[in-house]
């Protein structure tokens, strides 16, 4: 939505502006307004995120490891445990009934965005930021 507003408000200015200069400055500004906004939002989500870490209550920088390793869980349930069940089961002619299965692109896209933030984390880690 952002980008069609800032190409309509490029577009206005032809109109209104009629120094070429100026006009350019201004349609620079309108393009970099976005990506000027969405840095702010990461600079102070990663606020946030370096105040969660430094928390010493598990209850407030726990909940990344928690996923984390859930997501660590039922990635080696799917891809190991599940497969070495049926496989065994098959062999000894066991009927099984169907096993669950993931919603592996949710929890891929998790797994992912954590393992996007863990570089902070061993960043930080190297600096000597937290124990």
């Amino acid at each position: 939505m952002i980008p069609a507003l800032i190409t309509a408000a490029s577009s206005l200015l032809d109109k209104w502006v009629p120094d070429a200069d100026e006009r350019a400055k201004l349609a620079h500004e309108l393009a970099t307004m976005a990506e000027r906004h969405a840095h702010e939002l990461a600079q102070g989500q990663l606020k946030v995120n370096e105040a969660e870490a430094a928390h010493r209550s598990i209850w407030v920088a726990g909940w990344r490891p928690a996923v984390g390793w859930t997501c660590a869980a039922a990635l080696a349930w799917h891809f190991i445990g599940a497969p070495i069940v049926v496989f065994f089961v098959t062999l000894f002619g066991v009927t099984l009934p169907t096993l669950p299965a993931f919603d592996m692109d949710a929890l891929l896209t998790v797994l992912l965005g954590m393992l996007g933030l863990g570089g902070l984390r061993t960043y930080e880690k190297i600096k000597g930021v937290t124990k």
